[in-house]
């Protein structure tokens, strides 16, 4: 049997079991057949489910950080709204891996620490974070994924991180999305002190030079007294043209974009993509914020002298692929893009998306002509 018949044999195979899940909602065709797995969210359903959850908060006038993970627990899409810091993004992800390990809302184990504080200790040696906001993403009675929403503060019933969560679903996925579990009270703290807590803001929030477009500003500017971080408009403008670029090349890829601080802004790996695809993406990424030099410069330099490997491997935990870029616009850093799934094209992909938002301002790796 010739290869492409029998990728074409295991594909039919794969997508009669897997048949109860819409193929609107799942990777499917070659691109599932290479990851072996037709029951996975695809980057347009997830893509969806941030843009929804996104335009809730906006008409609540408050910022969210989500993410969204496939049923094996890697990274499909992520937004950071502008504003948001680092406990606001990294709860995101822990309510969404809360939610793939228990099959379940993230606040049913919130509940039951409630109910039984002495719960939380548990909870926490198995790396469960019990906060609510993670929610299974589920298609007739097919697990496909997690969101986990963090960055706001609750006003229930009205709004919670987990009521936009479940607004998206409802509005992506359909009505069968499950009701929301209970919200139970919460437990005073008998041993609650009187100390002052002070109060930290800037009387005025911090500016750029850069376009308003390009980098946080205002309120969001600032919560997190930075107004040269990347915004999140420009992140995804730069994740949507080397999306362009690489199904003009007939290729997938992954791609993270972070700020000055390394925190995640924006994250999406187009269908087919492994896992091996996201981890290098964002290993590139961070390289490129800590030496403020596109990863092809350092592997460059390795293959010229190779007795640099073990330095840069141990001692500066350096990724040296290139697809890592620094993002800097009118000489002034803004951000990183780390881009894997392209082979030899990461960077190229990279470059179309710098170029492709912001233009000539872009910094952009000159090669010496041969």
């Amino acid at each position: 049997m010739k290869p492409r018949l029998s990728l074409l044999v295991l594909a039919l195979a794969a997508s009669a079991a897997a048949q109860n899940v819409p193929e609107k909602f799942v990777v499917s065709g070659n691109a599932a057949a290479k990851i072996q797995d037709f029951t996975t969210i695809n980057l347009a359903t997830a893509e969806r489910i941030a843009g929804a959850c996104e335009k809730a908060a906006t008409a609540e006038n408050v910022g969210i950080s989500i993410m969204i993970l496939d049923n094996d627990g890697n990274h499909v899409y992520m937004d950071r709204m502008d504003g948001q810091g680092y406990l606001n993004i990294v709860t995101a992800e822990m309510k969404a891996r809360a939610a793939l390990a228990a099959r379940a809302p993230s606040k049913v184990r919130m509940n039951r620490v409630i109910q039984d504080p002495a719960a939380e200790f548990e909870q926490i040696q198995l790396g469960i974070f019990t906060n609510s906001g993670g929610l299974p993403i589920v298609v007739n009675s097919q697990l496909i994924g997690v969101v986990g929403v963090g960055g706001s503060a609750p006003r229930v019933p009205v709004w919670s991180d987990e009521i936009c969560a479940h607004k998206a679903l409802q509005e992506v996925i359909g009505q069968s999305v499950p009701s929301l579990a209970e919200d139970l009270p919460a437990r005073r703290n008998p041993g609650r002190g009187n100390a002052p807590v002070a109060r930290f803001a800037a009387a005025e929030p911090p500016k750029s030079s850069l376009p308003a477009e390009f980098v946080v500003s205002g309120k969001g500017a600032a919560t997190v007294f930075d107004a040269n971080q990347i915004s999140l408009g420009a992140a995804k403008k730069i994740a949507g043209a080397c999306r362009e670029f690489a199904a003009s090349k007939g290729g997938a890829m992954a791609a993270y974009i972070i700020d000055v601080a390394g925190e995640f802004v924006h994250m999406e790996r187009m269908d087919g993509e492994v896992s091996e695809d996201m981890r290098t993406a964002l290993l590139k990424a961070q390289t490129a914020l800590k030496t403020r030099q596109p990863t092809s410069i350092r592997a460059a330099q390795l293959k010229n002298d190779p007795s640099g490997w073990p330095r840069s491997a141990a001692f500066y935990n350096f990724f040296t692929e290139s697809g890592g870029i620094p993002i800097v616009v009118d000489g002034q850093m803004i951000g990183a893009v780390g881009v894997s799934g392209m082979a030899e094209e990461d960077e190229a992909c990279a470059v179309a998306g710098l170029r492709q938002t912001f233009g000539d301002r872009a910094l952009i790796p000159a090669y010496p002509a041969r």
